[in-house]
């Protein structure tokens, strides 16, 4: 009734309206959301579908639970170790501190990002990068290996071309770009960027040519790009090191 009335009015219902207002029955913080999980009259004193609603909204955002998390991961079907969902929500959090809400889409590109099944030789730990109209693209990265952090610059084209430059250098793998493809995985101006890479090596005198695709996203879509290629360096290392052992 509120939306026919709303429709015919032309004037929209307030989030912030009780009952029928988008907030309502909707939960973000942690602990509301561990509550109506375990019990919904924790802290809803009517319930949803009275009003019409298929039942309460938990929304993820930047006051979500590791709990409100893990039961969303598990409503879009993945199942994962504790450790494989500690990786994941620390990303969920980075991301939630850039946007409002995440969406179910989000989620699936943060999994299918941060989730791996052997461990990266490199890991960025930050990437910072400057430039302007006068100035040159400069981009500063700082990777760990193992226990000891590498840093290293690089001047580029533009700011993707210098953060790339940066993490070839701190890493030494010499590998040629051959693809660079970058969409939108949402809408909107905060939508989040996913970027994949191929790097190949070899191929001088004969040698094999190794190739690896590496995929990033965030929502700045400089950082997307610099993951997508550390992404695709961690696996021709492993590639490398796997040939070295078969060769032992």
């Amino acid at each position: 009734t509120s939306r026919m009335v709303s429709m015919l009015t032309g004037y929209p219902v307030p989030p912030n309206k009780a009952i029928v207002g988008a907030n309502a029955f909707a939960h973000e913080a942690g602990i509301h959301q561990h509550g109506v999980m375990v019990e919904r009259t924790t802290y809803e004193i009517m319930d949803p579908k009275d009003v019409g609603l298929d039942g309460s909204n938990i929304v993820l955002g930047k006051h979500s639970g590791r709990h409100a998390f893990s039961k969303a991961l598990e409503d879009l079907g993945f199942h994962l170790s504790k450790e494989d969902v500690q990786h994941a929500f620390t990303r969920f959090k980075e991301l939630a501190e850039r946007k409002v809400r995440i969406t179910d889409i989000d989620l699936e590109a943060i999994v299918a990002d941060e989730i791996s099944s052997e461990a990266d030789e490199f890991e960025m730990v930050s990437l910072q990068v400057t430039g302007g109209t006068h100035s040159a693209p400069t981009a500063t990265v700082r990777l760990r290996r193992g226990d000891v952090e590498i840093d290293e610059s690089a001047i580029g084209d533009g700011m993707i071309d210098a953060a790339c430059g940066a993490i070839q250098r701190a890493t030494g793998v010499d590998a040629r770009l051959e693809s660079f493809n970058s969409s939108s995985v949402t809408g909107g101006i905060d939508a989040l960027g996913d970027v994949t890479i191929v790097l190949a090596t070899g191929g001088e005198e004969g040698s094999p040519v190794r190739r690896a695709t590496g995929r990033g996203v965030s929502t700045d879509v400089v950082e997307a790009s610099a993951r997508a290629y550390l992404s695709a360096v961690n696996r021709l290392a492993r590639l490398q090191s796997r040939t070295v052992e078969a060769a032992v």
